[in-house]
This record gives structure tokens, sequence and C-alpha cells, in this order.
């Protein structure tokens, strides 16, 4: 797909997606994204399963793996934010993305996965991905691997309104909020730097400005920094 560039999201923007729920709120991602959604005029929904430590208006004890249709299906859209780094938790990313995808048919709710980089594709033909290149760190596989379980179960669904957005190699978690990126798509795509980099903040302003769009259903998207 085609490049281009965000709008630069803008305070109370004229957003055609109002009520959103993201899971999973108080993780690092997640509450970024909660922020910038807040701060454009959505409705806003945080899901943890402890106390609400986030800007949402309004809060939602539930578990990513349990949580049932009847708590989702008045949202626009549902923002899929689960993580995982230890052996113990890592399969919490792709049970949370089947679980949703699961509850989520028959309705018109969009399920935006906050993704991994390691699936990229590094070739044209589409046949090797980032994390089976000979340099991608031993530390960041087992991730890699979860990541790519999620996108490889929602490629599998054709009854589910999921879009996934993959982050640049480097995601950093107290980068600068620029309000600049480059949208890209299936391929490993540098910015012209030849760097593959991406704040947290900026992912957020990214995925709150895809579910703005409502564009890139059933796709896998991917963004990286100016």
């Amino acid at each position: 797909m085609g490049r281009r560039q965000n709008r630069e999201g803008t305070t109370m923007s004229q957003n055609t997606t109002k009520k959103i729920a993201i899971i999973a709120a108080n993780g690092r991602v997640g509450s970024l994204v909660v922020a910038e959604a807040v701060r454009r005029g959505f409705d806003v929904t945080a899901i943890a399963r402890e106390e609400n430590r986030t800007q949402a208006q309004h809060f939602l004890r539930g578990d990513a793996l349990t949580i049932g249709r009847e708590k989702l299906e008045s949202f626009d859209a549902v923002v899929d934010a689960v993580g995982g780094w230890s052996e113990d938790t890592l399969h919490l990313i792709p049970d949370a993305a089947k679980h949703l995808a699961d509850v989520l048919p028959g309705t018109d709710v969009r399920l935006v996965v906050v993704g991994g980089a390691g699936s990229l594709f590094v070739n044209p033909e589409h046949t090797v991905t980032l994390a089976q290149t000979p340099d991608f760190p031993d530390a960041f596989k087992g991730v890699a691997a979860a990541h790519q379980q999620t996108l490889d179960a929602l490629r599998g669904r054709d009854d589910v309104r999921w879009t996934y957005l993959s982050p640049a190699a480097d995601f950093q978690a107290e980068g600068e909020r620029t309000g600049e990126y480059t949208l890209a798509g299936e391929e490993f795509t540098p910015n012209e730097k030849g760097e593959s980099v991406v704040s947290y903040a900026d992912y957020a302003i990214a995925l709150v400005d895809e579910i703005e769009s409502g564009e890139h259903i059933r796709e896998r998207i991917s963004v990286v920094s100016k």
C-alpha cells in the first residue's frame, strides 16, 4: 500500500466513531490510546482487571480472556492493547485477540489490535518476516512469536471487522509525541532517515486516526515516525 501522512489529530476532531473501549487500558500503550481518544472527544471506556488509572470517562472491570459479547457490542470500536513479556504472560497476546474475535462476530464493532513489528515482511514476496532475519534479537523472539500467532489467527477471520497495527521495530515507550508519522502496509518500512522507530505516543495517534478514518478493515498496517 502507498504511504500517507497523518492528519495531525486535533482536539475535538470530527470523529465518526465516538464510543470506544480500550482493553488493558492501564498499560503503557493502552493508557496513551485512552488519553489520545479522550483528547479527540471520544466517549472512552477503560477496561482493566484492576482500578482505572487512565483518563477515560468510564471504567469497566473485566478480563480480556473472559469478557462477554454483552459488554462489548455497544461500542463502535474495541482496542486490544493486551501485552506480555515473560514466558508466563506471552500467551495472553494471542489468547486475548482470539477470545475477542470469538465474541464479536455478528456485530459492527471494530476490533483494533496493538500488534508487533516482528511479523512485518522484509521481501516483496512476503515469505520472510523481520523476526526470521539473522539479526533479530533473541530477547524479542518470544513476543514476536506471540504477536505472529495473533495476526495469523486474525487473518483467518472474515466475520470480524479487525485491524492489526504494527509499530516500527524500535518501539519507544518514552519517545516524543511529535504528531507526525507515516502509515505503511505489510512490509518493513524505514523512514527517510533509514530508521524504523516510533514512539508509543505517536503510535497512539496513528491508532486513533485509524479508528476515526474507518479504513483498513481486515488488514494489517504499520506505522513509523517521519
